[in-house]
């Protein structure tokens, strides 16, 4: 069992040292570069303090408008962990690379299912947490989900309790516009997302979430988390337990098709 270790702010700081140098070769301030890219001077000074991850659009607009080729992207994929706890960092690697991807969630829509407002909601509720803090955080699972838009996505299993279709986000609004984008994801080819109803009952997957990812066609690797640390599982039988408990839930679980049904009628539910 390999546990995820701390790492500190290397990507940031990379990033902000090449796009602060690229910008003093061309002699371009923060004010013409933010014209040149349709971001704010304010957003740049931020990146370029290391107070804010930059997102990939940011850096592809940088790398054009600096002349830099491909560089402020490439390091980019790097940067971009760093807002992320460190302990969930090792497994963020990992899921931006796997072919096929497994989730139990028990008590809410998966991350990378998740909308914008929904997940800041879920993120704000963070102890010792500023806004900006929040912000980057937010940014960052966000830009995970950008796998799901590349050319070969990973096969995405997400197995959800009920319990979390009914679980407030503090807002209606919010609430009803992720069931419905979650809705909508599941009908991507490459997303399966199946719903263990209450009639399910009492099982043993609702001691915590988990995830198993398939990073080729021989390995396999297990993820589980605690409010405080994350655990990457490799041992082959650790992940075989894990993914029994996977299939053990997942026979509870609704058709693909009936969890779409749900999903839809509890959003125009809590909307009515």
């Amino acid at each position: 069992m390999t546990r995820g270790r701390d790492s500190d702010n290397s990507g940031l700081s990379l990033f902000a040292t090449e796009l602060q140098a690229a910008r003093s070769k061309t002699g371009m301030s923060r004010d013409e570069l933010a014209a040149r890219i349709n971001y704010s001077a304010s957003l740049i000074g931020m990146i370029e303090s290391r107070r804010r991850a930059p997102r990939l659009d940011f850096a592809q607009r940088c790398d054009e408008a600096l002349g830099t080729p491909g560089t402020l992207a490439r390091l980019q994929q790097h940067a971009r962990t760093t807002p992320l706890p460190s302990w969930f960092r090792p497994y963020a690697e990992i899921e931006a690379t796997a072919a096929q991807l497994r989730s139990w969630q028990p008590s809410f829509v998966d991350g990378l299912l998740q909308t914008e407002p929904y997940a800041r909601n879920v993120l704000s509720g963070r102890p010792n947490t500023t806004e900006d803090e929040v912000d980057q955080l937010v940014a960052a699972r966000m830009e995970r989900q950008l796998i799901l838009d590349r050319e070969s996505p990973p096969l995405l299993w997400a197995v959800i309790d009920e319990g979390a279709l009914h679980r407030q986000a503090n807002d209606v609004e919010v609430m009803h516009e992720q069931l419905l984008h979650l809705a909508e994801m599941s009908e991507r080819p490459n997303i399966n997302v199946e719903v263990v109803p209450y009639g399910a009952g009492a099982h043993y997957a609702l001691l915590g979430a988990f995830a198993v990812a398939d990073v080729d066609d021989t390995s396999r690797l297990a993820y589980l988390e605690t409010v405080t640390e994350g655990y990457i599982l490799e041992n082959p039988s650790a992940v075989a337990e894990v993914m029994l408990i996977f299939d053990t839930v997942r026979a509870e679980a609704l058709s693909r098709s009936a969890s779409r049904d749900l999903i839809r009628k509890w959003a125009e539910e809590i909307w009515s």
